[in-house]
């Protein structure tokens, strides 16, 4: 599936359950003393359903945070392979060390993931390039075999970074749409309070809970987008890294063969 399409379907469905979650779960009138006129909430959940229009908008950018959250572990945990990688590291180190260059080919296909990819597109090119190119010089072939590496690295990167940007980006929108919730309801908190004589003691109410409750959802989509960004740019970090340094000790032991 295309990153664009995936994205495009997560943000339907979120808004469609959110908006599911919203009208009749928040806005189920046993939430309110007042029943269907909604306009007095009893419990927590008919608050956060006079926060008003913005709260669906919200709740969706949380159900999206947290989709592409799994959706990250997932693929990160399928980058990894099978089983451990400095396991695999070690027998394919071993395995070119004794000159067998088709084992450690065969461990990188039993591996898979992300780094067994790169490695072994690695190893497949410096067993065709060497048999056609004997005469060469080992540096050339090095040379060779390491734009290989580079090749298959610059394949497996977006991979690994898909969604990133979707996540810092929706906990910047959360910000600004929550506090954007909390100017309205503000604003309707003041429009309360001008009515002539007494104030309006409900719409004063329902202003007050339309911007603490977008401002809470909305610091909620942003704390979590924010932390869950920084958590997996670093694992894509570490990643990267390992991959340089594998790829750096390959061609040292192919080069030494």
């Amino acid at each position: 599936m295309k990153q664009s399409t995936f994205v495009i379907i997560v943000v339907v469905l979120a808004f469609a359950i959110a908006l599911g979650i919203y009208l009749f779960v928040l806005g189920n009138p046993a939430n309110f003393k007042d029943g269907d006129n909604r306009q007095k909430p009893d419990n927590l959940m008919g608050m956060v359903y006079t926060g008003g229009p913005i709260v669906p908008v919200l709740i969706s950018l949380s159900i999206m945070v947290i989709t592409f959250i799994v959706e990250r572990i997932l693929s990160l945990r399928k980058a990894q392979g099978r089983g451990s990688l400095p396991t695999f590291l070690k027998n394919v180190q071993r395995s070119l060390s004794s000159g067998d260059v088709e084992a450690a080919v065969k461990a990188c296909e039993h591996q898979r993931g992300s780094m067994a990819n790169i490695i072994r597109a690695g190893l497949e090119h410096y067993q065709t390039f060497t048999k056609e190119h004997k005469t060469m010089e080992a540096e050339k072939q090095m040379a060779e075999v390491q734009r290989a590496i580079e090749e298959a690295t610059a394949l497996e990167m977006p991979l690994l970074e898909k969604n990133l940007i979707a996540m810092s980006t929706i906990a910047s929108i959360a910000t600004m749409l929550g506090l954007l919730g909390t100017v309205i309801g503000m604003i309707r908190a003041f429009q309360a309070m001008a009515h002539a004589g007494a104030p309006d003691a409900i719409q004063l109410s329902i202003g007050i809970s339309e911007a603490l409750v977008n401002t809470a959802l909305g610091i909620f989509a942003a704390v979590v987008g924010i932390v869950a960004y920084n958590f997996f740019v670093n694992k894509v970090d570490n990643f990267t890294y390992m991959i340089d340094e594998a790829s750096y000790d390959i061609l040292q032991t192919l080069k030494a063969k």
